[in-house]
């Protein structure tokens, strides 16, 4: 256990231990999920990913990123979002954070072939939705029976 710091006017800050915390239980809660990769050097969006028939529809959050700032990358079956979230300019001392800005990434294997030229992505209302087709091969067929009665 880390005793907390002691600041260089001899106060405890309560508020940055907190920050200090919370910071290192989301990086062991990404690690244990896995939606973090250090290669981004920043930190993870929430997603959710569904899977129809015939497409899976992935679902980022990414309130206030630019779709410029967005980078959307399919390399087999291996979907890889990165992109920043730019902090805008502020006047007086920011007091208190608990939004996130930065460089930030999402990475996903898809469990099937999909079909990477009909790929379509949107950004709506801070969600990002990226939908992946599966290829033919990948589709469920209904097989006919035939025979005699």
């Amino acid at each position: 256990m880390t005793l907390p710091a002691v600041r260089s006017n001899n106060r405890w800050d309560p508020f940055r231990d907190f920050e200090d915390l919370y910071g290192q239980m989301t990086r062991w809660m990404d690690e244990v999920t896995g939606q973090f990769d250090r290669s981004f050097g920043g930190w993870a969006p929430l997603a959710d990913v569904t899977e129809s028939d015939d497409v899976f529809e992935v679902e980022i959050d990414v309130p206030g990123v630019r779709r410029e700032d967005i980078s959307i990358d399919l390399t087999g079956n291996e979907l890889v979002v990165t992109g920043e979230l730019k902090e805008r300019e502020r006047v007086g001392i920011l007091r208190h954070r608990t939004r996130r800005t930065g460089r930030f990434g999402y990475r996903l294997t898809l469990p099937d072939r999909v079909d990477t030229g009909k790929v379509e992505a949107s950004l709506d209302d801070g969600v990002l939705t990226i939908r992946v087709p599966k290829s033919e091969a990948a589709k469920p067929r209904r097989i006919q029976i035939t025979g005699k009665k």
